[in-house]
């Protein structure tokens, strides 16, 4: 079963996202700030991490540094998923990475859940 990890402080959005990609039949985990993301995400080995950049404890771009530096993060595909502008966000993101950078507001749960799809292959 495809794995995805949602790290994500606004619960409603995780909540949503949490059970769309459920009802497609992903097996999905959350975490509420960038330190449990992380712990989060080594545990758990995701296919493929929805990562929200402005958190509590740690933001994302902190996480997917620390992320891209482990041998089994340096891959994982990682979707940007924030409501910052791509022209606003930390400028290191360039180089880790990333396989799509979505504005929450830009785009329904049915979008970002055929995006993953694209993006697992």
């Amino acid at each position: 079963m495809t794995k995805i990890a949602i790290v994500e402080d606004d619960s409603a959005i995780s909540q949503m996202y949490s059970i769309k990609f459920e009802t497609e039949g992903y097996e999905v985990q959350s975490a509420e700030n960038g330190k449990l993301g992380l712990e989060l995400i080594e545990k758990m080995h995701p296919d493929i991490v929805l990562l929200d950049l402005m958190m509590p404890e740690m933001n994302g771009d902190e996480v997917l540094v620390a992320l891209r530096k482990t041998d089994w993060g340096k891959d994982i595909k990682v979707i940007i998923l924030t409501n910052m502008g791509e022209q606003e966000a930390p400028e290191i993101l360039k180089t880790l990475n990333v396989s799509a950078f979505i504005v929450k507001a830009d785009m329904t749960p049915k979008q970002v859940a055929e995006l993953v799809k694209e993006k697992l292959g």
